[in-house]
């Protein structure tokens, strides 16, 4: 019986339904919050290179007026 057979099991065994509902409800919504912050954070980090090469591009350029 794997992990996962043993806690349902468990929860099933005590008539706990309601909460092993509660469990994978809460336990799904942390994982979405951590994808969701991951991609966020990367495209905090795409925006902030790019803001870095416009920065260079600028210097760069400044007495081409």
């Amino acid at each position: 019986m794997t992990m996962i057979e043993q806690v349902v099991a468990a929860f099933v065994g005590r008539a706990d339904v309601g909460h092993l509902g509660l469990l994978l409800w809460a336990a799904s919504a942390s994982g979405l919050a951590w994808l969701v912050l991951r991609d966020l954070t990367a495209a905090n980090r795409r925006f902030d290179d790019f803001v870095r090469e416009l920065n260079r591009f600028n210097a760069r350029h400044e007495g081409d007026r």
